[in-house]
């Protein structure tokens, strides 16, 4: 994939969560710029990028709805928010992301717990205000349906319920992570919130519900290559193309598919999981060049 092309969507997508990223002032000023801080530095914007994709793949051309740039905004708002607390010395207490200071190394770990809340419920404030003000009904049915979807695969049924038992693990070395718990924490700490992105994305894009199905299974394939290629280069990434210290897996003695199966049954799992993903994606009667070049870049990410 051309560099320049995808850095134009990622521009792209900045610009729209720019517009929708609280504006410091008044005694909230500091919060807002903690929330602005975090969101700000950097990042692939896959999830947000996902959701416009298949957005794309399936409305057939119709111009893009406030409520889908609403949505773009807050998936990334609500990864965001993830990753600030995933930082906190109460769970992996690392000092870098992205290249620059985490949260509450900058802003005090009380600043950085309450951004993190912060973005997660402005992240439904500035979806429920679009889908009040939408004018459209279908707008209207398909924004309470996709908000149904991301408030599930963003709660304990999903990216918190994974997040916990990764972190329960951690704490009770008496809990053995096998390959079943492995794969219930991989399926819902990242694969949750990449199926909402997909689900989303078709829901505002008019798919059928049989689409919707099908795009979710072959989002929990991407995000399960995605984790796995995380587990990779957190044992043989380079830190400086990472943005953050590689080995916090083994520092904070966390079960990996790496540490379970080895870094070449890691590999081929990101290859299988890929090729599934592609050949779920090849049977849709829906084609997006751009989104397929997309999937396939997640096998060779240096980052």
């Amino acid at each position: 994939m051309d560099k320049r092309v995808l850095q134009d969507h990622v521009d792209d997508i900045n610009n729209i969560i720019e517009g929708f990223l609280p504006v410091p002032d008044g005694y909230n000023s500091e919060l807002a710029e903690a929330m602005r801080y975090s969101v700000n530095g950097g990042g692939k914007r896959l999830r947000p990028m996902f959701m416009q994709e298949v957005f794309r793949m399936f409305s057939e051309g119709r111009e893009e709805p406030l409520i889908l740039h609403a949505f773009m905004s807050a998936i990334e708002f609500i990864h965001t928010y993830s990753l600030i607390h995933d930082d906190l010395p109460a769970m992996d207490n690392d000092e870098y992301r992205r290249g620059q200071l985490t949260s509450h190394v900058k802003y005090g770990e009380a600043a950085a717990i309450l951004a993190g809340d912060a973005l997660l419920n402005h992240a439904f404030e500035i979806i429920f205000t679009c889908i009040e003000e939408s004018e459209d009904p279908e707008d209207y049915m398909a924004g309470i349906s996709a908000a149904r979807v991301l408030s599930s695969k963003a709660g304990m049924s999903g990216m918190i319920g994974g997040q916990y038992i990764d972190v329960y693990s951690e704490k009770h070395p008496d809990f053995t992570v096998d390959k079943d718990v492995l794969n219930y924490i991989y399926r819902n700490k990242t694969s949750a919130l990449i199926e909402a992105a997909f689900m989303a994305g078709a829901i505002i894009g008019g798919a059928a519900d049989i689409e919707i199905s099908v795009v979710e299974k072959m989002a929990t394939y991407i995000g399960l290559a995605f984790q796995i290629q995380d587990d990779i280069l957190d044992v043989e990434g380079d830190s400086s193309v990472l943005g953050k210290p590689v080995g916090s897996d083994e520092k904070n003695d966390r079960q990996t598919f790496v540490s379970l199966y080895g870094l070449e049954k890691a590999r081929e799992a990101v290859r299988t999981y890929t090729d599934r993903a592609l050949e779920i994606f090849d049977k849709l009667r829906h084609k997006n060049v751009f989104l397929r070049e997309l999937i396939i870049l997640l096998i060779s990410r240096e980052n």
